[in-house]
């Protein structure tokens, strides 16, 4: 089968690492795969067989607004009309809602959306911080974006945010985890790497933004009495050096910075912590439990619990709470590693990409 898959660029990012592990998979199961990327960034190593397509350069500007969308549409739909007269595309998968914008100006044939992220919790936050009319406008924006199309959600959760908070009616929905590589993840968790502490740590692994809620994260591990170290798998700033200051937490915090291999750094943890708002479908809760560390998290929407399964109701708290997050985290790091029940059937690779293959044969 030649699958199409699309999105924005290669920057890190979890939509960015996700469509590289389909893409790894489909390879692996004998198919043909084009990437094609609006803007030519690319921060992860490539898998071997992958094409790769770029409508804009390095050295070009001017993706934003609406004329650098027509612009990158005008372009996208001769690079896709070329690729698909010497083979059709099965399916044609588009990933960020910049990306879709674009992909539907293109009016690219046999396309499913994906949204891995809870759009509603950008919503939320906008509000929050007293942009009523920009939330209003980006609700107005994901509902025009994905009305009556046909959408690939990561999580169940995700179905009932566009149905119910987004009011969004789609073509039809799909629910598809993100793809995991069991033996793969497992591998790259047993490489050595100096940088990694020998000492005790307790680690989060996320871009520095409001969704995944530090300032939460450093109040709960001030309160826990234990001599482990926190360890950040995130870029070092200035913003994020005031808060650890600000909480005090100068001697007991590792900002170790952006990994490539994130895996051995999470294998080596006594615990991994997610703090978020919310989430699609969070990836480091699932490849934690793949390498057998224990996991603490926000109940938040949405993910966390389906991934839990019969384990979310002791290690699950609400949202912004603190003292819940800091003694689900104590309790954890008192107990030995649980995987939840039927983790693996739910979330190995052969099972998801079927689904993929199905949608292609279907189209």
């Amino acid at each position: 089968m030649n699958f199409a898959l699309i999105i924005t660029n290669l920057a890190g990012g979890g939509a960015e690492k996700s469509l590289l592990k389909l893409s790894t998979a489909l390879l692996d199961r004998g198919h043909s795969v084009h990437l094609i990327l609006l803007e030519e960034t690319i921060e992860y190593n490539l898998p071997a067989g992958i094409i790769v397509h770029s409508l804009l350069t390095t050295r070009e500007k001017g993706r934003n607004g609406i004329v650098g969308k027509r612009l990158l549409a005008a372009r996208l739909k001769r690079l896709y009309a070329k690729l698909s007269a010497g083979e059709a595309f099965d399916v044609t998968i588009s990933t960020l809602p910049f990306t879709d914008e674009v992909v539907e100006l293109a009016k690219i044939p046999n396309v499913w959306h994906r949204i891995a992220d809870a759009l509603s919790g950008e919503i939320d936050e906008l509000r929050e911080r007293g942009q009523v009319i920009k939330a209003y406008r980006r609700l107005r924006r994901y509902r025009r974006i994905y009305h009556g199309k046909r959408l690939i959600v990561v999580s169940r959760g995700l179905c009932d945010d566009l149905r119910g908070r987004l009011g969004v009616t789609a073509n039809s929905i799909e629910v598809i985890h993100n793809i995991y590589p069991f033996e793969a993840i497992r591998a790259l968790g047993s490489e050595s790497n100096p940088r990694i502490p020998q000492s005790p740590y307790i680690i989060h692994v996320g871009r520095f933004s409001p969704q995944k809620r530090h300032d939460l994260l450093f109040a709960a591990f001030k309160r826990l009495k234990t001599p482990h170290k926190l360890v950040l798998l995130t870029q070092q700033s200035d913003q994020l050096d005031a808060l650890v200051e600000e909480h005090h937490l100068g001697q007991r915090v590792v900002i170790a910075g952006f990994q490539e291999n994130p895996y051995n750094w999470i294998k080596g943890a006594d615990l991994l912590v997610l703090s978020s708002d919310h989430e699609g479908l969070p990836n480091v809760l699932v490849e934690a439990l793949i390498l057998q560390t224990r996991v603490v998290s926000t109940d938040c929407p949405s993910g966390p619990r389906e991934i839990l399964g019969n384990l979310a109701d002791k290690y699950l708290v609400e949202c912004n709470n603190a003292a819940a997050l800091a003694g689900a985290m104590q309790r954890a790091l008192r107990e030995p590693f649980a995987e939840p029940a039927g983790f693996a059937g739910r979330f190995c690779a052969a099972a998801i990409i079927r689904k993929y293959e199905q949608l292609a044969a279907a189209r």
